[in-house]
């Protein structure tokens, strides 16, 4: 039941019409009777998104595409795991103070590691952008090699510096060995689900292939790397992990990780 007292958070990023954010939340929330309600905006300028959730009284946000970086420079603090990693996916608003917290790396590793190990294997990520540096960041904690793939190069060599990581042209990519290789681009997602971010040829069945797009459940990328025979991870649990951190920094509570991910697939082979 909504009443007065209810607690608001959010998702914001553009676009957001794929976000299952909200369905996931929100049943997280009514599974443990918590009076929180969880709402999507697609928001263009996020400086002033912030504006309004401090004027709002919004409890909590989730930050997605193409925010997690830029809105960095509009919180009151920064959590160090997120400083250190350069971008932010989460922000609780606690009387008016703003901090930003990062579990897209936590999501990325604990998703990876259900599959595989990561130590000392070669890991490429293909994209620079905040989702990059996060998972990027999980590879390095985890002591696995990690190499960039990135179109711009100028952005691509930044992250790669900012990481201790190779930087290889994307154009060069199939010439590089690796034992995983990390979509983090939104190319493949709705409702452009034809899209893939390297061709088939790029692909040798010994890789873990993982893309961090949950809907579809299936990107193309995926389909086409399991033909192939390789194994693969689709962008769910990394998806319900980062969200279990967030739900469990703003509730207080133990998320209901079984629930949530089961809520997810539920409302992706409705959707598809």
């Amino acid at each position: 039941m909504i009443n007065s007292n209810t607690a608001i958070y959010a998702i914001l990023g553009d676009p957001i019409s794929h976000s299952l954010s909200p369905v996931m939340h929100n049943s997280a929330f009514s599974h443990l009777n918590y009076n929180g309600v969880y709402l999507a905006f697609s928001a263009k300028k996020i400086g002033k998104a912030i504006s309004g959730i401090r004027a709002l009284g919004i409890k909590g946000a989730g930050i997605t595409i193409p925010h997690k970086v830029a809105v960095m420079e509009f919180l009151d603090e920064i959590d160090d795991l997120a400083g250190k990693i350069g971008a932010v996916n989460t922000i609780i608003n606690r009387q008016g103070k703003i901090t930003g917290y990062n579990f897209d790396s936590i999501g990325a590793v604990k998703a990876i590691k259900e599959k595989t190990g990561i130590n000392n294997k070669a890991v490429a990520i293909l994209g620079a952008g905040g989702a990059a540096r996060a998972v990027g960041y999980g590879i390095i904690s985890e002591g696995g090699r990690l190499i960039i793939l990135n179109r711009t190069k100028d952005k691509g060599e930044k992250l790669a510096a900012d990481l201790g990581s190779e930087f290889c042209p994307l154009e060069d990519f199939k010439g590089l060995k690796c034992d995983i290789l990390i979509n983090t681009t939104p190319v493949g997602m709705e409702p452009n689900v034809d899209g893939m971010p390297v061709e088939k040829k790029h692909l040798n069945k010994g890789m873990v292939v993982m893309d961090i797009v949950y809907n579809p459940l299936k990107t193309r990328l995926l389909r086409v790397a399991e033909d192939m025979g390789c194994k693969t991870i689709d962008g769910v649990s990394m998806f319900v992990f980062q969200g279990a951190g967030q739900f469990e920094l703003w509730t207080g509570k133990k998320a209901p990780v079984d629930l949530m991910r089961k809520t997810v697939l539920k409302a992706l082979s409705c959707s598809s």
